[in-house]
């Protein structure tokens, strides 16, 4: 995994919204749509990424009044560092696990 990807997701304004409001509680789509003003089908599309990166979870479903499943997500991340050193992108993740994720970019420095 490249370090592009994950600077691009902790730098995206909904995603970062996304990512804020589920540090502690549980949210849904529906909830972080209303609360935060991120269109419903772009914040299935950033949680569908951010899940997919692993960068939150789904921590339970619930049934709504309407029988309808509703998924609550919660962050996997603590912290999250992004650096740019010696012409390097790196991207430092503090899981709430305790592990630590890193991503360098390997890319010779010439840029071939």
């Amino acid at each position: 995994m490249t370090p592009f990807i994950y600077s691009q997701l902790l730098t995206d304004e909904y995603a970062a919204r996304i990512l804020t409001a589920v540090m502690k509680v549980p949210r849904s789509a529906q909830q972080l749509s209303a609360s935060y003003g991120i269109p419903i089908a772009a914040c299935y599309r950033r949680i569908r990424l951010l899940e997919k990166y692993g960068l939150i979870e789904c921590r339970e479903r619930r049934l709504s009044q309407q029988g309808k499943r509703i998924s609550y997500y919660i962050s996997t991340v603590k912290n999250a560092y992004i650096f740019f050193e010696g012409g390097r992108l790196r991207v430092r993740l503090d899981l709430v696990s305790g592990a630590t994720r890193e991503f360098e970019d390997k890319s010779d420095e010439s840029g071939v």
